[in-house]
């Protein structure tokens, strides 16, 4: 028995046109408007294990047409939702948002070609070794109901006895033979037609390396000969189709390199650039053996010839043809990259590569306005003027300035939190490529960059101080590739400046350390760097997400001036106390989908940051916080720790933000779909913050040995409305464990009463936010 499995998946595909023509029969048309339930199939054969009739079930399953309308804990509520509405008479209304958006049209009897499954049944056996499969059918009705019993019969599974690569004296197979060694047909294993298609994916990828631009996966042809061998084995034999085309058969390389960077489809004429082609023509935009068609001179030359991996004389290859297109994407200032190549001189087998790109809008200017709310009890909003610049000294360099303002008003919880108003300004120059005395080479897709910002920010609480922010940093950002992404601040720089401190903040912060350092001045400078790993953006049933951060904060300066506060050596630099700590924090996030509905979302977060030198104590901004709509979120924000200080017992009731030098926290959520854009979840979060040192304001803040005993626990549900633009989630928490209760009454079961209208406003916490939290 001989195979030609070129085009027998093809097979399936005839088969369905031929039968969807075949008329139903009247015998079967109180039958056929029966409503289908769905498909079970039986294998008969009990040579084959049960771990491959599973395979096979799961795979013809996944391949039967139509599917039965969809069910909920065994109902089927779009079912029902499209029979109790009325036909609309327009495309629009109620009736028709639940008819035909709510609802889903029943799947009947009628509507299952049961010839074209059965016949799909055994192309699809036969396509994984069960040669000679036979197929039958059988329709059981009740009440209403009916589901197609499929009885499968497969043949014994054919395996691979030999695999030969036909040889013969021309170039191209003499790089197939080349490419054997690696190949995905092994002896011994189980026919498949599926391996077979991407054996020949994979040759032609080998060959796309080499040079063989034009060579397709169909010029390749894998004959199966089950007459050579007994005992259910089948030879293979890999060859090229007689009738390949000589043009995929050649192997070709760059002649001229063609960058078209203004390119516009409305300056194409019969095909063609409006510039001639000519050597005289082409002469004057030529750089580096690039010829840059830019009359305007828009842009720098230079930026095409980092972003180009194709040079005169150089063999083609997939690898630097992707990685050319990923890179002129990548600069962010064209809206569309295309790729071309015309034979320049096919008995030389030369071809010139054409670039045509189009630019983006170079400059932008948006304005926003936001509305927030969140679980400190804030609500407000913020407006934004932003203005880009793609191309700002015509290197393709971005350059963003942007201003704001926005003020967050109390509307409940605890008292004297005072209303905030914030105004500032940004400035961002990001430079394509990096900026240093060393030569930095990436044969990355994506282009590294150098990153120079600045910004000022002033705030104000009122009642009680006025701050001034300003904040610099000159850094690198670079990809190893689409998963591993680097960002190095050689120095990032922050100044504080206090103004405006109330007699009433200063008469209660004379009583608390903490409050007395949220308005000292600050001058934190020092490099930062932080490393990026993600492969969420793969189709695979569990995916993870990690981002570790190192924060060096004025480290060679406390060493050179031998800065040691602890023993009266603090040391200043234009007369402020600069600070000296080291802080490490890491982010791992695991995500596993169990169906194309149901997810299940983990994190853990562990960070420390330690205070030497000049520094006592780790500046405010850059302690740990707990609590909130992206944390614990059975704690308002910022209200959790630090350890098991209490703070109920802060003077005054006076409310402020509870930081610690030390985090731990682990959240769990399992993710739902309710109905298109409406998803539930179910979450857990557990986590608390801690200081390194004692503080006698706030008694069981150090952490210590102690401290499981001090994680604070949280659970609740959560409703997360994916209106494509953006999700909007709404989360309702409440505490299952306090960390400043009496030890032993910290966990809170005994303490749950939904029905007390005091418990649950003191207890259900509602957390409104933008996105999921991890």
């Amino acid at each position: 028995m001989k195979k030609n499995y070129k085009t027998s998946f093809k097979y399936i595909y005839t088969l369905g046109i031929a039968f969807a023509a075949v008329s139903c029969n009247t015998r079967y048309l109180k039958e056929d408007q029966m409503l289908y339930t769905g498909a079970e199939i039986n294998i008969e054969n009990d040579t084959i294990s049960k771990s491959e009739k599973k395979d096979l079930k799961v795979g013809l399953e996944a391949n039967l047409t139509p599917k039965p309308n969809s069910s909920f804990l065994g109902l089927r509520p779009k079912l029902f939702f499209y029979n109790i509405a009325k036909e609309p008479k327009k495309d629009k209304g109620f009736n028709y948002w639940l008819k035909y958006k709510m609802g889903e049209k029943p799947v009947l009897l009628g509507d299952v070609d049961r010839e074209f499954n059965k016949d799909i049944i055994e192309n699809y056996s036969e396509n994984k070794g069960y040669f000679n499969a036979r197929a039958t059918y059988d329709t059981v009705a009740k009440n209403k109901k009916a589901k197609v019993i499929y009885t499968l019969t497969p043949g014994a599974r054919y395996h691979i006895s030999d695999v030969k690569f036909q040889q013969d004296s021309t170039l191209v197979n003499s790089e197939i033979q080349s490419l054997t060694d690696k190949t995905f047909l092994k002896k011994g294993q189980p026919f498949d037609l599926d391996v077979i298609k991407a054996e020949r994916e994979r040759i032609d990828n080998g060959l796309k390396e080499r040079g063989f631009y034009y060579f397709h996966p169909d010029n390749i042809i894998v004959q199966a000969d089950s007459t050579v061998s007994k005992n259910h084995k089948v030879e293979l034999n890999v060859k090229l189709k007689d009738n390949t085309p000589d043009l995929s058969t050649q192997q070709f390389s760059i002649d001229k390199v063609i960058v078209f960077p203004n390119y516009n489809i409305r300056d194409v004429k019969d095909g063609k650039y409006n510039v001639p082609m000519n050597s005289d023509s082409l002469g004057k935009y030529a750089y580096n053996d690039i010829y840059v068609i830019d009359p305007e001179h828009k842009f720098k030359p230079r930026i095409f010839d980092r972003a180009l991996y194709f040079k005169q004389g150089d063999l083609y290859n997939r690898t630097n043809h992707n990685l050319t297109l990923n890179r002129l994407i990548s600069l962010g200032v064209f809206k569309f990259v295309k790729n071309e190549f015309v034979v320049a001189d096919s008995l030389k087998h030369k071809f010139d590569a054409y670039y045509l790109l189009t630019p983006r809008e170079l400059q932008s200017l948006r304005l926003e306005a936001l509305g927030r709310t969140n679980s400190a009890n804030y609500a407000g909003s913020e407006l934004n003027l932003n203005w880009t610049h793609r191309n700002f000294f015509r290197g393709a360099e971005q350059f963003k300035a942007s201003v704001y303002g926005a003020f967050d008003v109390q509307i409940g919880g605890p008292k004297n939190a005072k209303n905030i108003f914030r105004a500032g300004s940004n400035v961002q120059l990001s430079i394509p490529r990096i900026i240093a005395p060393f030569r930095f080479h990436s044969s990355s897709a994506f282009v590294p960059r150098t990153n120079i910002t600045l910004g000022y920010e002033f705030q104000n609480r009122t009642e009680y101080y006025t701050l001034n922010t300003f904040s610099g940093s000159f850094g690198y950002v670079w990809k190893e590739n689409a998963r591993k992404e680097h960002d190095l601040k050689i120095l990032d720089i922050t100044y504080v400046s206090p103004a405006n401190i109330t007699p009433l903040y200063d008469s209660i912060s004379r009583k608390s350390d903490a409050m007395r350092r949220v308005v000292e001045r600050q001058l934190i400078f020092g490099p930062t760097y932080s490393y990026t790993y993600t492969n969420t953006m793969l189709s695979k049933p569990s995916t993870i997400y990690y981002k570790g951060t190192l924060d060096l904060a004025g480290n060679i300066t406390g060493l050179v001036t031998g800065a040691d506060v602890k023993k009266d050596k603090e040391k200043t630099i234009f007369g402020v106390p600069f600070s000296q700590y080291a802080k490490i924090e890491n982010d791992f996030r695991f995500y596993h989908k169990f169906s194309e509905k149901t997810s299940l979302a983990t994190r853990a977060i562990a960070g420390i940051a330690y205070p030497y030198g000049n520094s006592e104590h780790i500046p405010f901004s850059r302690q740990f916080f707990s609590g909130g709509s992206n944390s614990v979120r059975a704690f308002r924000a910022r209200t959790l720790g630090p350890g098991s200080f209490d703070p109920r017992t802060i003077e005054s009731g006076y409310y402020f933000d509870q930081s610690g030098d030390i985090k731990l926290e682990l959240n769990a959520e399992y993710r739902a779909n309710l109905y298109k854009f409406l998803n539930v979840a179910v979450f857990a979060d557990a986590g608390n913050v801690w200081l390194v040192n004692e503080d006698p304001d706030r008694p069981g803040a150090k952490f210590s040995k102690e401290f499981l005993s001090e994680i604070a626990v949280g659970a609740g549900v959560g409703l997360r409305l994916d209106f494509s633009i953006l999700i909007l989630r709404l989360d309702l928490a409440m505490p299952l464990r306090v960390p400043y209760y009496e030890r032993g009454d910290r966990w809170t079961f005994n303490k749950i009463n939904f029905g007390d209208a005091s418990w649950r406003r003191d207890n259900l916490i509602l957390n409104i936010a933008i996105g999921y939290p991890f």
